[in-house]
């Protein structure tokens, strides 16, 4: 069940008490301070980490994608190809408006440590970090969607996350259909999976720990 939350128009809580997996989409196509594309998710990995058990207050489970190479989406021609991610959280954490926009501002903040500048629709980035989902949360406003309104339609999200999937079943928001049936009815061309373990990026499961990010 949902609520609409207090005061708060375009806004739907869960009544429930428990928490629920969220996902972040993770890519980059432009080199940052701390290298090419997959130097810089690399990078920001361990980051992340450490800013989601920060942000939950406990520890956290992590279920990481491999590492996929895709076309760029829209925006303006002749964009370098993406590399791309993609990251299930298992949190206990409650759903609400305020954590998921607290959790939007670390996600940027973060951005822009890797030298991300929002100079046009679509453009070439040094790194994005896209809130997907939280749970059944439903959030409409301009600072903050959720569910992300295309998530279900990018191959270069489908690919990572059914990768996820395959090894860790999760629960994707109620009301989408299955992800294989997602990917199959996606236009896009599918994204291509780099070497396992390559640039030391290792998928796979990992709880988060007491760390200072450096």
């Amino acid at each position: 069940m949902v609520a609409l939350a207090a005061g708060i128009a375009n806004v739907m809580e869960p009544t429930c008490s428990t928490g629920s997996a969220l996902a972040i989409g993770l890519g980059a196509n432009l080199p940052s301070a701390a290298g090419g594309p997959c130097e810089t998710l690399v990078a920001v990995r361990p980051r992340l980490e450490s800013l989601l058990h920060i942000w939950a207050a406990e520890p956290c489970v992590l279920h990481w994608s491999p590492l996929v190479r895709s076309a760029p989406v829209g925006g303006p021609p002749g964009q370098p190809d993406y590399i791309n991610a993609a990251v299930v959280v298992e949190v206990s954490r409650t759903p609400s408006h305020s954590a998921a926009l607290e959790l939007l501002h670390g996600l940027q903040q973060l951005e822009l440590v890797f030298g991300r500048q929002r100079l046009e629709h679509w453009g070439p980035r040094s790194l994005d970090l896209d809130l997907l989902w939280w749970g059944d949360l439903t959030i409409e406003e301009p600072a903050l969607q959720l569910p992300h309104p295309r998530w279900h339609q990018r191959a270069f999200v489908l690919a990572p996350l059914l990768a996820i999937e395959r090894r860790s079943p999760f629960q994707a928001p109620r009301g989408y259909p299955p992800l294989t049936a997602l990917m199959e009815a996606t236009q896009e061309r599918p994204p291509r999976p780099l070497l396992p373990q390559s640039h030391g990026w290792l998928a796979g499961s990992s709880a988060t720990k007491d760390h200072q990010a450096n």
